[in-house]
């Protein structure tokens, strides 16, 4: 069996490879005269070359010249210049070994370092031991002890030596942090963790098994399944602190491998280990079934009065006719009242003969019926649906304990009193209740006759703690998602100092005068140019604002170019592609295992497991369908090797390189990004019903684009929730090397709120609003003062908002910039609560301002408007890649759990990165190839063809990983053969 390594042979090469480049030599290898001076005291002028060599070696990387080593040629250059001595010499240096061990020696001692010798190895080994204290990743951990290194002064060690001590830093780190999780425990205590992994008769299963197989339907068993496993995680009794001196991120390492390891391995691990691991999965697991638990109360509270209000809608359609009919009757009486005015007549009697007294009186209960029905509150409708709430919410009050500040006490007592009503088994409420609602007319639809309904002041309750904690005003300890709301906003003060290094300023007023003084220009200015008609394909039409749309931007000639390029590109399987991308990116070294950090000895494996998620076609089948991969070999590399991190590594190093590929900079700019969501299906309780999409249940991938088509980042959200509140956690969440500056969105993508959010981050916004005419544009002071914009002009901006909750915006965006909290997270609490905060108002006049300077910069500016248009153009074709991709299954996820479709949208956005890198790196030697046979006479045609074309890839099938692309190292050629002919 081959050596344990703990560095890759990439990494060995990014830290301990010679540069030779110009920018590196400059930096590295520029020798001082102190340097010099002891190489003129060589006589020979190899010694002198040798010598200069061995102090550069030594500086950096820092292990100087060991014998056998190659030295580049720049190098060898570039000092033999400072040194006044020919390349050439450096062939008659090193004959004598005795001669290399002392130019060593004394550019040691010249440098002021001293030797690694084998009594440093333990003093090492404690410095490799603290650089790994929150991190397992070898090159973090690596990079951190050569730091230390240089600063004790030695020299660094020979790489194996290093790999040694890499192993035993991290293996002492991992055994510091599991011996203080021990130590926190009870003997008692860890009996019972022990218990976990052996099978329970009652439950034909391991506890431990219980507890992960959490369900993941919206249904009040569901929630009934989530509390049970919660009470149970909470009567381990594990101290509340357990872990506070072990790194977060440690600790959540022991934490995911508790979630992912069966019992049978947990059973395997040491005494210590397993206890460590069965502790921190426990307490990672009270918090995440706290979370799940609030989470389906929810969703549970949300469809009783979603589903009373599509109940309506059903009964209000199906009595279309009958509706139709008493409008008949309505007329007809109308009429006949009209002729009696007219006439003279008494209009009963003409009433009673045209329509008939009897008749009409009897109508009277169905137009009360449908009266009721058209204008019924939603509390009322919600509160028929009371036998479906007594299924969840007195389980849900009973397990939790709420918090809620000074004014909530209300909500705090009427939460109290029907907690009591429920234990005592009570069902009639006292004659006087606590009554916290933010709706005033709800207290007269819970009192009839001065006494309280239970069903609707239940109803009502459920529906306010739903809403409190939502907006972040009611949460629970213990919980991730549902804290205190300014637990998630950095300090005023921390905020402030992040602030000063930016151009925004720290002060509301500043804000508001630059801003008034702009926008009261701009609105001049296009006041001005509209009233004279300079405006290109921009006009004001009865009181509407007409913008005349673009002509599609891509030329035929340029389709032309796109069909021919496609003629050309070499005929390639998905798994031939996949192989070629990870040998020119390096992206498989990012799939290491969760526990070791190693990465899979059989790399096939890995990319199979990826495949299986992205195309759709599961584990199973992927390994019916693969040659010498088994089921087996993909579980495990689907368990231990694919998770979100590792994803997300691997996903920046095919980005990255996409974007070093000379082609790529013909799209434009990769810091111009364009995001959407795209519609799949799904299984009934995997996803949500959106008529937008059909009677089908689904969920959306929202995916983001760089203005080089990199796909950089795709999240799974809900088919029924806006995508606005989404836009900023692909942008704050882009691993990638380069920084989004300019993003492209559709309408429902953007919001006042999101316009807000992207300039306090100094980013800018872009949407494409399909309702522009109906949007109005703010400004400072009264908006009778733009006559000539008025049929647009709406309410104007609220300075005081603006200036109360200054402070507050500048924490969440430094919240946001930090990662301390996602921003969608944070918009969908803001606008949560029924009677929406001050800080939302605040945050959405911020918006208002900057989407105002947009909207008349469309107006203004047509380039604005087809770029726009372009950046959301290639988004859209990613769609169509994506659909050819996820083809298996007729599309459609099957995946119950959030983690297992964010996982499932990963690998699918994975495969499309490398497919649009493989495509890219082609497309040049395609177009290159068409200018040398006179078919691309316009060079400037090739930005408008796309890396996101498929039929020469062949996606389906057998898919064979030992076909030899692996060790393939030439490029494919071209398939010339099949040209077509360029017209």
């Amino acid at each position: 069996m081959p050596a344990r390594r703990f560095l890759s042979s990439s990494i060995r090469e990014i830290l301990f490879g010679v540069p030779s480049g110009t920018a590196a030599l400059e930096r590295f290898y520029v020798l001082a005269e102190e340097d010099l001076a002891l190489v003129r005291s060589r006589r020979k002028p190899e010694n002198r070359l040798g010598l200069a060599i061995h102090l550069a070696l030594l500086r950096h990387p820092g292990q100087g010249w060991q014998e056998g080593d190659q030295v580049p040629e720049a190098v060898v250059h570039w000092l033999s210049e400072q040194v006044n001595v020919p390349p050439s010499a450096l062939a008659a240096y090193g004959g004598r070994q005795p001669t290399r061990a002392t130019h060593r020696s004394l550019a040691i001692r010249h440098l002021g370092l001293r030797p690694f010798v084998r009594a440093d190895f333990q003093s090492v080994s404690d410095l490799a031991a603290q650089a790994a204290f929150d991190t397992d990743d070898a090159r973090v951990i690596m990079s951190r002890l050569l730091e230390q290194i240089r600063r004790e002064r030695l020299v660094i060690p020979a790489i194996d030596t290093l790999d040694r001590i890499g192993l035993t830093g991290r293996a002492r780190a991992r055994r510091l942090a599991a011996q203080s999780l021990n130590n926190a425990l009870t003997d008692d205590q860890k009996h019972e963790l022990n218990a976990l992994i052996n099978n329970d008769d009652s439950l034909g299963q391991s506890r431990l098994t219980w507890l992960r197989g959490m369900p993941h339907s919206t249904s009040s068993a569901s929630l009934h399944g989530l509390l049970a496993r919660l009470k149970f995680v909470r009567a381990l009794g594990l101290p509340p602190d357990l872990g506070e001196d072990v790194h977060p991120v440690r600790l959540t390492k022991f934490a995911r491998e508790g979630a992912v390891a069966p019992a049978h391995l947990l059973s395997d691990f040491g005494e210590r280990r397993r206890i460590a691991t069965l502790a921190a999965q426990m307490t990672e697991l009270n918090i995440v079934l706290t979370d799940a638990s609030i989470a389906l109360f929810e969703k549970l509270t949300g469809q009783l009065f979603t589903r009373s209000k599509n109940k309506q809608s059903q009964n209000w359609q199906a009595s279309q006719a009958q509706v139709g009919r008493l409008m008949r009757l309505f007329g007809t009486t109308l009429h006949t009242l009209s002729e009696a005015r007219q006439s003279g007549e008494d209009p009963f009697e003409l009433l009673d003969e045209a329509v008939g007294w009897e008749r009409l009186m009897n109508t009277r209960p169905e137009v009360d019926q449908f009266s009721n029905m058209a204008t019924e509150d939603p509390l009322l409708l919600a509160s028929r649906r009371y036998v479906q709430l007594r299924k969840f919410a007195p389980a849900f009050m009973e397990v939790f304990e709420f918090e809620l500040p000074e004014a909530g006490a209300d909500l705090q007592a009427a939460l109290r009193l029907l907690k009591e009503q429920n234990q005592e088994r009570k069902r009639k409420l006292p004659d006087i209740v606590p009554m916290p609602f933010p709706a005033k007319h709800w207290k007269t639809l819970i009192v009839e006759e001065g006494k309280p309904v239970r069903r609707v002041y239940e109803t009502a309750v459920v529906a306010t703690l739903r809403d409190r904690l939502r907006a972040g005003d009611a949460w629970v300890e213990g919980s991730r998602d549902y804290r205190r709301f300014d637990t998630y906003l950095v300090p005023k003060m921390e905020a402030i100092e992040v602030i000063e290094q930016t151009a925004l300023p720290a002060d509301g007023e500043a804000w508001l005068a630059e801003h008034r003084e702009r926008l009261n220009y701009r609105l001049f200015e296009v006041q001005r140019k509209l009233a004279r008609d300079q405006l290109e394909g921009v006009r004001l039409e009865k009181g509407r604002l007409k913008i005349t749309p673009h002509e599609a931007v891509t030329p035929p000639a340029g389709e032309q170019l796109d069909r021919a390029i496609d003629a050309v590109m070499p005929r390639i399987r998905i798994t031939e592609l996949l192989w070629d991308v990870a040998r020119h990116t390096g992206f498989l070294e990012s799939f290491t295992d969760l526990r070791s950090g190693r990465t899979h000895a059989n790399p096939a494996a890995v990319l199979a497991s990826i495949l299986a998620g992205a195309t759709n076609l599961g584990l199973e089948r992927m390994a019916q369908a693969s040659k010498n991969v088994t089921h087996a070999q993909l579980s495990w590399a689907s368990t231990w090797h694919l998770h979100p991190e590792n994803y997300s590594d691997a996903l920046a190093k095919i980005i990255d390189a996409h974007h070093a590929l000379p082609f790529a900079q013909i799209w434009g700019r990769a810091e111009h990004t364009s995001s959407d969501g795209q519609f799949f299906p799904s299984r009934r309780n995997a996803g949500e019903i959106n008529a937008k999409y059909g009677p089908d249940p689904g969920l959306k991938i929202y995916s983001f684009l760089s203005g080089q088509y990199g796909s950089f980042h795709s999240d799974v959200i809900g088919a029924t929730v806006g995508e606005a509140p989404f836009v900023l956690d692909g942008l704050m969440g882009n691993v990638a090397q380069f920084n989004p500056l300019l993003h492209y969105v559709d309408t429902g993508g953007v919001s006042d709120h999101v316009f807000a959010l992207f300039h306090l981050l100094g980013l800018s916004l872009a949407p494409r609003l399909r309702d522009f005419p109906d949007r109005r544009l703010a400004c400072f002071g009264k908006a009778s003062v733009w006559k000539g914009l008025a049929p647009i002009m709406g309410r104007p901006i609220n300075e005081d908002a603006v200036l109360g909750h200054w402070d507050d915006a500048l924490r969440l965006a430094v919240s946001t910039q930090q990662g301390t909290v996602k921003p969608s997270a944070m918009l969908r609490k803001l606008g949560a609560y029924r009677q929406q905060n001050r800080f939302y108002l605040a945050l959405g006049e911020i918006g208002r301002v900057r989407r105002t300077l947009f909207m008349l910069d469309w107006i203004e500016d047509p380039k604005l408007r087809m770029e726009c248009q372009g950046g959301l153009n290639k988004g859209e074709a990613r769609h169509s890649l994506a659909k050819a991709v996820f083809a298996h299954s007729q599309g459609r996820i099957y995946d119950r759990s959030a983690l297992a479709q964010q996982k499932r949208a990963m690998a699918l956005n994975l495969v499309i990165a490398a497919i649009v890198y493989w495509n890219t790196l082609y497309m040049d030697k395609a177009t290159e190839h068409l200018r040398k046979i006179g078919k691309l006479p316009d060079l400037s045609l090739r930005k408008h063809v796309s890396p996101l074309g498929w039929d020469h890839i062949n996606l389906t099938g057998d898919y064979v990983w030992d076909s030899g692309a692996a060790e393939r190292s030439n490029e494919r050629p071209l398939h010339t053969a099949a040209a077509r002919k360029w017209e």
